[in-house]
């Protein structure tokens, strides 16, 4: 399967909610109870391209999964650092896309100047229908550590749930780090991770 990383587009979103909603439906994977409105699925990818990268996998025409950062913290002094998130449709899952689609998160990433990735990810006690610890897995292969653990913190399909952060850093930590540059001024020099082999 060939699968082409590009800049998300609203009109993307009704095909990306697809691939969402089944996991607010049917997993712990994510703590929403019910799936955004299209409207709002749309706004959300809009805000985040206002300071991140957001970007679509599309295999053979169909987009197959999603991955996009936003901020760790609102204040200043976390500037340098983000959280990720990644979805692929189900259908998809270990064939590679993700890889592919965090891989070029990475380095639009890198391009802003971003030095830290953190991840939240729901985490089970015991492995369940509705939550693996996959995700964990999946981030443990692409370099990213466990760093913190928070105990039955989110509640959904009538049982608690654990949450961990996961870091991945992406460089070195001056004494005196470059300003962050805007997402939308480094995408219109180039799509930073053309360049990486994806």
């Amino acid at each position: 399967m060939e699968v082409k990383i590009r800049q998300a587009k609203p009109e993307d979103a009704e095909a990306l909610l697809a691939i969402y909603a089944p996991y607010v439906r049917d997993t712990a994977i994510t703590f929403e109870y019910e799936a955004p409105s299209l409207e709002e699925f749309r706004a959300r990818i809009r805000r985040v391209q206002e300071r991140y990268p957001y970007l679509a996998a599309e295999a053979d025409g169909v987009l197959v999964g999603y991955a996009y950062a936003g901020p760790f913290h609102a204040r200043a002094a976390y500037d340098w650092a983000v959280e990720t998130s990644i979805y692929v449709d189900r259908s998809k899952k270990r064939a590679g896309v993700g890889g592919r689609l965090y891989h070029a998160l990475e380095e639009s990433l890198k391009a802003q100047g971003i030095l830290n990735l953190n991840a939240c990810i729901a985490y089970p006690e015991r492995e369940d229908e509705h939550l693996t610890r996959d995700s964990v897995a999946f981030h443990e292969k692409l370099g990213y550590r466990m760093v913190g653990r928070f105990h039955d913190c989110g509640y959904k399909f009538g049982r608690w749930y654990d949450m961990v952060w996961m870091e991945k850093l992406l460089g070195s930590h001056p004494a005196d780090p470059a300003p962050v540059r805007p997402f939308p001024s480094v995408a219109e020099e180039q799509e930073p991770w053309k360049t990486g082999g994806v």
